[in-house]
């Protein structure tokens, strides 16, 4: 009689946790790939009237020395043109300027010309509001 008793049944417990620490692990992952590109670090100058925008489809840097790059490549304003003329619906892409406090306005208003000369209509500066 001993050999048809039914066995208890059990739940293994160390295959659970493996799967779950795959899944913690995949979630890690996927959530470090979702922050946006922050770019290049500048000192960007500071505004009174600062308003949060939603994120940019493309984030210019522009460093003090003049110098211009977009997710880490450096390009000049005719490649920046280039670049963004080359994008589908360009009317829609919105730039963001990050540029040093430093940078000089004409270097600003070059990149501001670049813009607008491959047709993007939405360009907006990006400044950090003043500490009180």
């Amino acid at each position: 009689m001993k050999y048809f008793e039914a066995r208890k049944a059990r739940i293994e417990i160390i295959p659970m946790i493996d799967i779950m620490f795959f899944l913690l692990v995949f979630f890690i992952m996927i959530t470090l790939h979702m922050i946006p590109n922050a770019g290049l670090r500048t000192q960007l100058p500071s505004s009174a009237t600062t308003q949060s925008l939603p994120p940019p489809k493309v984030t210019v840097t522009l460093s003090t020395d003049g110098s211009l790059s977009v997710d880490g490549q450096t390009l000049s304003t005719t490649q920046l043109t280039a670049m963004l003329a080359a994008r589908s619906d360009v009317a829609h892409t919105a730039v963001t300027i990050a540029g040093s406090k430093e940078a000089q306005i004409q270097k600003l208003v070059a990149v501001m010309d670049a813009c607008r000369a491959a047709g993007v209509t939405q360009v907006a500066l990006a400044a950090q509001p003043v500490a009180n």
